[in-house]
């Protein structure tokens, strides 16, 4: 260990940690500072991290609090730290990270490597045709409510690393910084943006859920990712006792399950006969419900079935709609193309996974926006919307990738 340095920090993690976090990017925190103008002074900014961490006197600086608009109305606050931090708390994950993915529970998916949200809807989807019944499992204010003192004692049975320890509390209570220049002091909760707290999170309810539903309801299968679970069971009776038993278990923690959206679904198709009210649960950005799908004889049944959920289609309608591409007229296919087919295309890689046909009504907006954008452009056509259409269809019919939903057949004839 380095003589001077109160912790033996290798260099080598600070710059490991700098090249993930420039590769996503990301905002200034309120310093300002951009990882262009961060690049800008490299090796130095580097350097001073690595020395101030190694030697125990760097303190983090307040959060950037950024409003972002809640699909249900209202607001839910995003944490921005400064680069600086998002570097540090990068090089405390990655030192975290080894410790405990081998210990993390199979059906733990958030934010974890080789797991994703989509493989979490793709085991749901098989329980739920196992089992008659679901818990549909929502935290209130997870992130704002998380305990700092049980979040340090759950990292602290994975490491005794005294800087990882020591920062990780200094992260945890680093005031947000409003609008306005005023700063918030937090006493629980993590910073939602911030690059260390999926990492916290999961420990702990690694600790508060998974090893206890492992230990005590090994029988009863689930999927969890981060604080948004799935808890499938047998009978409606065993649902009944789950959520009672999860919500005490949540209670100790100081958690607490939303009332309104903590609930217990029926999966309903052609075998099961109960009649429930509820049919019907969120997750990941899809609705599961009963819906038609065809057997291997081609035969229409009922089966219990993820797709594009409500919020998420209403999300992509608005997002077509801010493109505002009917009033762009002096730009190309391709030039529009260029912008919105990785969105496009991401969309479609998620929400077309499972029952893909339900997020089609969804990407047809782009079609009408181009005929919009076609009766704007061309005065001939500003009143003849049949005509405009055929237009499109010639387009495509000579260049039928030039957009992503064309590839789809989402367009329009020729």
């Amino acid at each position: 260990m380095n003589k001077t340095k109160s912790f033996d920090i290798p260099k080598q993690l600070i710059w490991k940690a700098y090249k993930r976090v420039s590769k996503n990017k990301g905002a200034a925190g309120v310093d300002e500072v951009s990882i262009t103008k961060f690049e800008e002074n490299l090796k130095d900014n580097l350097y001073k991290l690595w020395n101030r961490m190694s030697s125990g006197s760097y303190f983090p600086e307040p959060v950037k609090a950024v409003a972002i608009p809640k699909d249900t109305g209202g607001q839910r606050t995003l944490c921005v730290p400064s680069v600086f931090d998002r570097i540090g708390q990068t090089a405390a994950t990655m030192y975290l990270e080894p410790l405990v993915e081998p210990k993390f529970h199979e059906d733990s998916y958030g934010y974890r490597p080789n797991k994703s949200a989509l493989d979490a809807v793709y085991t749901a989807r098989k329980r739920c045709w196992k089992n008659d019944w679901t818990v549909d499992l929502d935290i209130s204010g997870f992130f704002d409510n998380l305990d700092h003192d049980l979040a340090l004692q759950a990292i602290k049975k994975h490491t005794d690393c005294k800087w990882v320890i020591l920062y990780v509390e200094r992260w945890m209570k680093s005031p947000i910084q409003l609008a306005d220049g005023s700063k918030v002091v937090r006493d629980k909760g993590v910073p939602q943006g911030g690059s260390i707290s999926p990492i916290i999170s999961n420990i702990f309810m690694h600790h508060v859920f998974d090893i206890w539903m492992k230990k005590n309801y090994p029988t009863v299968p689930f999927e969890r990712y981060v604080d948004d679970a799935i808890v499938h069971c047998r009978t409606k009776r065993q649902a009944e006792f789950m959520k009672v038993m999860i919500e005490e278990r949540l209670a100790k923690y100081k958690l607490k399950t939303h009332p309104e959206k903590t609930q217990i679904v029926y999966c309903k198709d052609d075998d099961r006969r109960e009649e429930f009210p509820k049919q019907s649960f969120d997750f990941l950005g899809y609705t599961f419900r009963p819906r038609a799908a065809k057997n291997k004889m081609r035969d229409y049944f009922v089966s219990f079935l993820p797709a594009i959920s409500n919020k998420a289609k209403k999300k992509i309608k608005k997002t077509i709609k801010s493109w505002r591409i009917h009033r762009i007229t002096w730009t190309t296919f391709e030039e529009i193309s260029k912008k919105i087919d990785p969105i496009v295309r991401g969309w479609f890689q998620y929400y077309g996974r499972f029952y893909k046909s339900e997020m089609y009504p969804s990407l047809r907006n782009i079609e009408r926006y181009l005929v919009r954008w076609v009766r704007t452009k061309y005065k001939k056509l500003r009143d003849h919307g049949r005509l405009a259409k055929q237009f499109l269809g010639k387009v495509r019919k000579r260049s039928p990738n030039i957009f992503y939903h064309w590839t789809l057949g989402l367009g329009s004839k020729g």
